[in-house]
């Protein structure tokens, strides 16, 4: 039994299962000391919000580990029902509670016993949350699984994966852990990101253009371009593949993309950079080249970094949900994700977020009865449904109004919008 005294913990003995039997004694990794100051404010809050310690206590590592923009990664993934997941590197434990509260089971694999430590701290109220200390490749599972994670993780498996094709052979061996009918889930940078081009340091190594060098320089770790991942998920077995492009990134998305619903009209929106630039190594800035990137058609290849829906079969669906914009930057209060998939537009709201979507129905409903011309909605439980119009977006037409310096006209928009 884990002893979490020495972190200020005093409740009651965590609800997970902490299974050592794979362990190999020792952690291959770790972020340092810091990690010990994070544990503490996992034991020292009785709630997994952690905005206010990574306030008091900002350094990278304590936002990085603690804040929930990470999970916009999967919080909108419609996962089915009373499913089984299997979450490969679960760190310590930013996306895990997620899983929980969407799966019947969650079954977590951590490399570092510090870091598995924290995650099992973290999501001490959950029952339904296994959390295996080892190596994948060493552990011997009893089951198989609707869903497997990988967020950020494959690109370590030249180190961690003892093989002459360590990515494609670690790969293989999730297929084999998957039901016949299960998905594969992957984040990861993109080699080519757009980032890297303006001079940003490559995630994994710190060195300006090192993907883009092939990493000749480092060993560290390896990320594709999109045409080499998507070959790399085929030739593992995945027949059947659809890809999202997170913005800024995997890491903290604010806007995901698709192949299906890709940035419009020369601009993107809804998105802010996370990264202070390096004035070191930058040699330009990634937010004034999208215009281009866009009207020339290349933003797959330039997007940051990927997220990557796999099924074995190839009839087996991917790419449900085609767009998705989350609101990170409120207070959980106000968190609200947009989402378009295969049956029309939603926004969809936590418990804590409830209110929102009456205050945005009523907001709809005021201006239809103002004669504005807006799509009509309607509220079901923690969702509103929008109903789908072609046209010109509002945004758009606030950006051509901005580019021809039409100021009145501007603020002729605005006063009819919420003045009349």
């Amino acid at each position: 039994m884990l002893d979490f005294s020495k972190y200020g913990y005093s409740g009651d003995t965590p609800q997970p299962v902490f299974n050592t039997k794979w362990y190999s004694g020792s952690d291959s990794y770790s972020d340092g000391d810091v990690e010990e100051t994070i544990l503490k404010i996992i034991a020292q809050n009785n709630s997994t919000d952690y905005s206010e310690a990574i306030t008091r206590n900002f350094s990278w590592p304590v936002f990085y580990h603690l804040t929930h923009f990470r999970q916009n990664i999967l919080n909108w993934y419609a996962f089915q029902e009373n499913s089984d997941i299997l979450e490969i590197g679960c760190g310590m434990g930013a996306i895990t509670e997620l899983l929980c509260q969407k799966a019947k089971s969650v079954t977590s694999v951590e490399l570092s016993k510090r870091r598995a430590s924290a995650a099992y701290l973290r999501c001490r109220n959950y029952s339904n949350l296994e959390i295996i200390v080892g190596n994948l490749n060493d552990i011997e599972f009893e089951k198989k699984f609707d869903y497997i994670t990988l967020i950020g993780v494959l690109e370590y498996q030249g180190r961690y994966t003892d093989s002459e094709n360590p990515f494609k052979d670690f790969l293989s061996k999730i297929k084999s852990l998957l039901k016949p009918n299960g998905k594969l889930l992957i984040a990861i940078e993109n080699k080519y990101g757009l980032k890297y081009w303006c001079g940003a340091r490559e995630d994994h190594t710190a060195i300006p253009f090192d993907g883009l060098n092939q990493y000749i320089l480092s060993k560290t770790a390896q990320t594709f371009s999109r045409q080499e991942l998507a070959d790399l998920v085929k030739n593992a077995g995945f027949e059947n593949s659809f890809f999202y492009y997170p913005l800024p990134d995997y890491k903290f998305p604010q806007v995901i993309y698709s192949d299906e619903y890709l940035p419009k009209n020369s601009s993107i929106d809804n998105w802010l950079p996370y990264y202070y630039p390096d004035t070191s190594t930058m040699i330009a800035d990634e937010t004034l080249i999208y215009k281009d990137i866009i009207k020339n058609n290349v933003f797959p290849f330039f997007s940051d970094s990927f997220f990557v829906e796999c099924a074995v079969n190839k009839n087996d669906h991917v790419g449900y949900t085609k767009y998705i914009v989350s609101s990170p930057l409120r207070k959980k209060e106000y968190r609200i994700n947009t989402v378009l998939n295969e049956d029309g537009f939603f926004k969809y709201a936590e418990k804590a977020s409830e209110n929102q979507l009456y205050n945005i129905e009523n907001i709809y409903n005021n201006l239809i009865k103002s004669g504005i011309n807006i799509a009509h909605i309607k509220k079901d439980k923690l969702s509103l449904s929008i109903e789908t119009i072609t046209g010109t977006s509002l945004t758009s037409e606030f950006i051509k109004l901005y580019e021809a310096k039409d100021i009145n006209s501007i603020i002729s928009l605005w006063k009819r919008l919420y003045c009349e």
